[in-house]
């Protein structure tokens, strides 16, 4: 089976089984985390599609992720979950999935969901099969662990990483992965970190612009946002094909979870990233 080693063990995150449990712990009870650890509803409603969530090193943006995965534990669990990532390395396709294998951290491997990804595929010609873009990638793989310590390794996955991230392939993706995921009991969640190293103030008010706009559901307006103002948000594709996808799996509404920057966590406030969670919930 082909395996997919982590990039960023013990280096972003804790490498070690026990080491990386005890860290996201403490990332829930942290003063900007939820406040407590998550506890899993298996007969939770389900009505939650989406999720946005940051993807920087655990002690920068992990206590904002947190809040995103608190949110799910409490909707049940998903068996299938396809993440949406952008590529920061610059190696692959433009819009590069993996369709078979797993991928590995300290706690354990997940399955690549082979029949979703094929789905993907068969409904978008814009994406390619391509494992380079995946193989020294951090934006996907900062999510596992925290799927993993909900669900331990009972779920299986498709990673899609976006070097490409205009507004009409964004939304193609988005609309093929619905398809994929129509009738099964699924999630997308696009990693993203947003305004990166401007002060404060000024990420703050770029940030709401972009935020405001996806909680609207309006992933055109959200594109617009983020060219005219030039807030330098790292996965705009993914949280635009997350927007599509999950409209089309019935969401109606989105919910701000944690808004905080780097300089809320760690002190610094003079160059700071923005870190967001949100929710895209069914409903009337």
């Amino acid at each position: 089976m082909k395996l997919r080693y982590p990039a960023v063990a013990d280096s972003w995150y804790s490498g070690t089984p026990n080491g990386l449990r005890e860290q996201i712990e403490e990332l829930f009870t942290h003063k900007h985390g939820p406040g407590s650890l998550p506890k899993v509803v298996m007969d939770g409603p389900r009505s939650l599609v989406g999720l946005v969530v940051p993807h920087a090193g655990y002690m920068a943006s992990g206590p904002v992720a947190a809040h995103a995965y608190q949110y799910l534990a409490a909707d049940g669990k998903p068996d299938v979950i396809v993440i949406f990532g952008p590529n920061h390395t610059g190696h692959g396709s433009a819009l590069s999935i993996m369709n078979e294998g797993a991928w590995r951290t300290p706690l354990g491997d997940v399955r690549v969901d082979e029949k979703t990804a094929d789905d993907i595929l068969q409904a978008s010609r814009i994406i390619d099969v391509d494992d380079k873009a995946h193989v020294y990638e951090h934006s996907i793989e900062l999510q596992l662990p925290f799927l993993q310590y909900l669900y331990g390794s009972d779920f299986t996955f498709v990673p899609v990483c976006f070097m490409m991230q205009d507004l009409q392939s964004s939304r193609e993706v988005g609309k093929a992965v619905a398809k994929a995921l129509n009738g099964k009991n699924g999630l997308v969640i696009a990693s993203s970190d947003m305004t990166h190293y401007e002060p404060q103030e000024r990420a703050e008010k770029k940030d709401k612009l972009a935020l405001d706009s996806a909680l609207q559901l309006n992933e055109e307006q959200y594109y617009h946002n983020v060219e005219v103002y030039g807030i330098s948000t790292c996965g705009y594709g993914p949280v635009i094909a997350a927007i599509v996808a999950a409209k089309e799996l019935g969401a109606k509404k989105a919910e701000l979870l944690c808004y905080k920057t780097s300089g809320d966590v760690l002190g610094d406030r003079s160059a700071v990233v923005g870190y967001a969670s949100m929710a895209f919930v069914k409903g009337s």
